[in-house]
């Protein structure tokens, strides 16, 4: 089988589970670089040009909440879970476990 058709359907199936992903590690604040390095040290295959798109996005969807932090000598966006957010988060994880059980029977052959 020709890799790129592989490497295709492998990122369409990765990007149902990206969000779950994200979120799940927005419990605490996080600016985009930090969450992009705990994702990556999890083994999370993410590149920034996908994860900060998808933060704005959440944030515009009310998923996430933002400040700025200007402490620092560099000014950092931080985000976190948003009290819909948290809500979301849940249900989403539900959702994960209940549709990765059917298609963990329907692979078996159930």
């Amino acid at each position: 089988m020709d890799n790129n058709i592989k490497q295709i359907y492998q990122t369409e199936l990765k990007r149902g589970t990206l969000i779950l992903l994200v979120l799940s590690q927005l419990n605490e604040k996080e600016y985009g670089y930090s969450l992009l390095q705990k994702l990556v040290d999890k083994h999370v295959e993410i590149e920034a040009g996908t994860l900060y798109p998808l933060m704005r996005r959440l944030e515009t969807q009310g998923v996430l909440t933002s400040e700025w932090v200007t402490t620092t000598s560099r000014p950092r966006k931080y985000y976190i879970l948003s009290e819909f957010g948290r809500e979301l988060y849940e249900y989403l994880k539900e959702e994960f476990n209940k549709m990765t059980n059917e298609v963990k029977q329907l692979v078996r052959g159930n």
